[in-house]
């Protein structure tokens, strides 16, 4: 049965991602002097104005407005009308909340696993499929790689008419479950004032379109590169920017269910991301190991408690066991409790920067895409 299946992704240039690349940078640099520090950091940028903003409890000495200039310019806003560089940057930081930092501060317990609760209520999901070799849906996998693309012949040189701001998205053919064709790819570049939208189109067509794998483009394939026209005004120059509001681009492009929270700005006792992490690391090594071809994982936790109040699978029929029995799995081969996912993924460490932009997932070399449990797997098949 013929269906289609559309996700996007932004360039660290589009407002919502320069928030969540300061965010994290505040985050590596805390964590670079205190990998114990509690962090909730979140901005907001509009126009010539940035917020910076949340809770933080550390000894570390972190200078917030150094740190967001040095990103906004190694993001590349240095043009236009207004230059963001030079924006007016406020800080309203303070400490974590007593009361939320009660249900993740230690008690005496025998166990540390379960002296260490979780930093919040809610549920996380995590997701794995065999379409790419990365195991990630390969509509959200196209359209970061355009993404990127764009942001590389940016900051290369190769097509230096273009600015930070950027969109992609890419709509992707099936046949069931099988990925067939790419229908359509979106691209949406800002640029200077200078060049032509008939050269643009050209550059964008050849340059950054043209990494897309041929056999997944045909003549029916539909390109809309700067669909409006004109994209001289981006960044927060021409639309607000929040942290945390690209929590789709973040993860699996639409594909599975989302819990609402995201993940930029915040330390690994916020399950809402560590425990999103853990998620798709399970996902990853539950596929790779030949249980299922395609799974999604959801874990929910009370504040203050250290096991998940509940742990569901779906395989979407695809599991070589019943879904139950693959939970039951989870359960006893993953430790799902705040302390032991920190320990596993090594999340105390300065590596949240990397995920800003792009995707969390997917990437070689982050902690949670490792295939570490495989063979522990297998001898359930």
């Amino acid at each position: 049965m013929k269906k289609f299946f559309t996700s996007e992704s932004v360039t660290e240039g589009h407002p919502d991602k320069l928030c969540d690349n300061i965010s994290d940078a505040i985050v590596d640099e805390i964590l670079k002097q205190d990998p114990e520090a509690r962090c909730a950091v979140e901005c907001c940028a509009a126009y010539d104005r940035l917020l910076i903003m949340g809770e933080v409890t550390t000894f570390a000495e972190v200078d917030y407005e150094k740190i967001a200039r040095n990103t906004i310019q190694n993001i590349g806003y240095k043009h236009g009308s207004f230059a963001f560089d030079k924006c007016k940057i406020d800080v309203a930081v303070h400490r974590q909340s007593p009361d939320i930092a009660m249900g993740v501060d230690r008690t005496q317990s025998a166990d540390i696993r379960d002296s260490f609760g979780a930093g919040d209520q809610g549920m996380m999901f995590g997701y794995a499929c065999r379409e790419t070799e990365e195991l990630m849906p390969l509509p959200i996998a196209l359209a970061h790689r355009l993404a990127f693309r764009l942001a590389e012949v940016r900051k290369s040189g190769l097509l230096d008419y273009l600015r930070p701001d950027g969109k992609t998205q890419v709509t992707v053919e099936y046949d069931g479950k099988i990925p067939k064709r790419i229908d359509a790819i979106v691209v949406s570049a800002q640029h200077n004032s200078k060049v032509t939208q008939e050269n643009l189109k050209r550059d964008i067509l050849k340059h950054v379109i043209g990494i897309v794998p041929k056999e997944l483009l045909d003549e029916n394939t539909k390109y809309f590169i700067n669909p409006t026209g004109r994209f001289e005004i981006g960044g927060p120059e021409g639309d607000s920017g929040l942290t945390g509001r690209k929590i789709i681009v973040d993860t699996y492009g639409g594909r599975c269910a989302h819990g609402g929270g995201a993940f930029s700005g915040k330390d690994c006792t916020k399950v809402d991301r560590s425990a999103a992490y853990m998620a798709r690391f399970i996902c990853k090594n539950l596929v790779a190991a030949g249980l299922c071809d395609e799974v999604e994982l959801q874990v929910a936790y009370a504040i203050g408690i250290a096991k998940p109040v509940s742990v569901f699978v779906d395989t979407f029929g695809t599991g070589k066991l019943d879904d139950g029995e693959i939970a039951d799995i989870v359960l006893k081969e993953f430790d799902l409790r705040p302390y032991s996912i920190i320990q596993t993924l090594e999340l105390r460490k300065p590596i949240y920067l990397r995920t800003a932009a792009y995707g969390h997932f997917g990437k070689a070399g982050l902690p949670w895409e490792r295939l570490t449990k495989v063979e522990d797997l297998k001898k359930y098949l």
